[in-house]
This record gives structure tokens, C-alpha cells and sequence, in this order.
């Protein structure tokens, strides 16, 4: 199938309390889930992505493949820039998402989760 710019919105879209925003300029949306961001793609580069990752597993997948590095204006200990054209299939680049998405949801104090 191939991940592109339009699926990748519709997968976010469809996890809960998730919402777009474009807080930086008009091209870089951003998915947040409970207003923090879990994923960033540019509209002018759809080729990459921009998640979170757990910090040991982050440095592993930059070690393993060229494809991964730290993330691009973000903080590097926690983000990833994923290219998604070529060796990742559309298994691994969910997961990627997923794996972001919930590491965001678990620092999310429940207060605001009930709110």
C-alpha cells in the first residue's frame, strides 16, 4: 500500500481525544493527543514524519537504520524523523505512530484525561 500524507492523518485521526493543528506555521501539521504532540509531518515533504520515542529504543533504530535520525528541530533524546519511502513497510511505520501516541497518553495526568 504505501503510507502517504492522507492515511497517515486518517490513522492519527481515528485514535482517541487526538486533534490537528498547524501551531507553527502552514506547513507542518501536528497531531496531538490531549494538546501534546505525538507526530509531525510537513504538507511541503510528506516523505518524513517526526515522532516520539523512548529514549534507549530511539538510539537503538538510529544505530540499526539510516532511515531514522534524531528529530529534526526537536528534542533529539526523545524524537525521531522517520523517512517513510522505502525500507519500512506500513506495519512498522504504524507501530512507530502507536508507540509515540502512547508514550505521550501515559504523561498525561489523569485529571486531564477524565476532563
Amino acid at each position: 500500500m504505501g503510507l502517504n500524507i492522507e492515511s497517515i492523518r486518517e490513522y492519527c485521526l481515528a485514535k482517541p481525544a487526538v486533534q490537528e493543528t498547524f501551531p507553527f506555521d502552514e506547513n507542518t501539521l501536528v497531531f496531538k493527543v490531549f494538546d501534546k504532540m505525538f507526530l509531525l509531518i510537513r504538507l511541503d515533504d510528506p516523505s518524513y514524519f517526526s515522532v516520539k520515542c523512548d529514549p534507549k529504543q530511539a538510539v537503538l533504530l538510529r544505530e540499526k537504520y539510516t532511515e531514522i535520525r534524531p528529530g529534526y528541530h526537536l528534542n533529539k533524546k526523545h524524537w525521531n524523523t522517520v523517512c517513510i519511502i522505502g525500507r519500512f513497510n506500513d506495519t512498522q511505520l504504524l507501530e512507530m505512530i502507536d508507540h509515540s501516541y502512547q508514550l505521550v497518553l501515559q504523561g498525561i495526568p489523569k485529571s486531564k484525561k477524565s476532563g
